[in-house]
């Protein structure tokens, strides 16, 4: 693997990585809010380099990227720019592009503002940029405000205020956070997430939680119109144990981006623990493979 730094301009400077055959198609990681790309797994990060020449990055104000926004402060939609950045500094024409949570969303803008620089795209733990109800087979319809909330024990531990907890503290934080997140339909391994957690902390070389994103400007996201009309190939994760978009969010989704399709991860909850990494890249590879096979010259329609 590689590690380079991106210069978006001269108060912001991105970590990235890549791996894989550079001869294969480029799939760009998204992660979530205040995640550095290494919140994806290394597993799974693996299982997709086999077919992929694979790019992750940290967003603005995690790992190993600049500290920008007290000094200068941005925009969510400057999150996805910064996605842009990436594969210009790669020289990456068209890509794959997988979000997760915060990063589905940035997929979803990336989609409706630069389908051009699109190959495919993959959303996850995330919910629509769409004001467009959840339409029922029976004919019925849920505005999207009425959709389900995050489930209050998720919204009970996010309402804590931030505090130094020293480093087994913060650790032990994290790993009760990602014990709700993870759902109950798959076990928990508690040691999975804090060596994950260890290996974040150690690659950022602090353990003070990033909370920049949430104080970042969340307005101009609807995509409504530009998302019922694009044509990039797009897949929805389900995740049925996920408690910060539970169902029926991916089948929202699935409505409202145009040729969408969805695909159920068993078990699944907002994390990513090992369990879900073979289902999830095979889901992934499939996705990605198949739209790579119909742009070969001589495909059929």
């Amino acid at each position: 693997m590689n590690q380079r730094f991106v210069q978006v301009d001269p108060a912001v400077r991105l970590w990235s990585e890549v791996r894989g055959d550079p001869r294969d198609s480029t799939l760009l990681l998204i992660m979530g809010a205040g995640a550095s790309g290494l919140g994806w797994p290394e597993g799974l990060v693996d299982a997709l380099a086999v077919r992929h020449r694979v790019i992750r990055y940290d967003h603005r104000d995690t790992g190993r990227s600049s500290l920008s926004f007290d000094t200068h402060p941005y925009r969510i939609v400057d999150l996805a720019s910064d996605a842009i950045a990436v594969l210009d500094a790669y020289e990456v024409e068209r890509a794959h592009i997988v979000g997760h949570s915060l990063g589905g969303m940035l997929t979803q803008l990336l989609i409706a503002d630069h389908p051009e620089r699109l190959l495919s795209a993959t959303v996850m733990g995330t919910g629509a940029l769409s004001s467009t109800p959840l339409s029922h087979p029976d004919g019925s319809r849920t505005p999207v405000d009425r959709l389900p909330p995050i489930d209050a024990r998720v919204l009970e531990l996010w309402s804590h205020p931030h505090e130094d907890r020293g480093l087994e503290g913060e650790l032990d934080h994290r790993v009760e956070h990602w014990r709700l997140l993870n759902g109950d339909q798959i076990p928990f391994d508690s040691e999975e997430f804090r060596a994950s957690e260890r290996r974040i902390i150690e690659h950022a070389g602090r353990y003070e939680a990033p909370m920049t994103h949430g104080r970042a400007d969340h307005s101009g996201m609807d995509r409504t119109e530009e998302l019922a009309r694009t044509d990039v190939p797009t897949l929805v994760i389900s995740a049925p144990a996920e408690p910060v978009f539970p169902p029926p969010h991916p089948d929202h989704l699935a409505q409202v981006i145009a040729g969408a399709r969805l695909v159920e991860i068993p078990g699944m909850g907002h994390a990513l623990p090992r369990a879900v990494h073979a289902p999830l890249a095979a889901a992934v590879l499939d996705h990605t493979l198949a739209t790579d096979a119909r742009a070969r010259p001589g495909a059929g329609t």
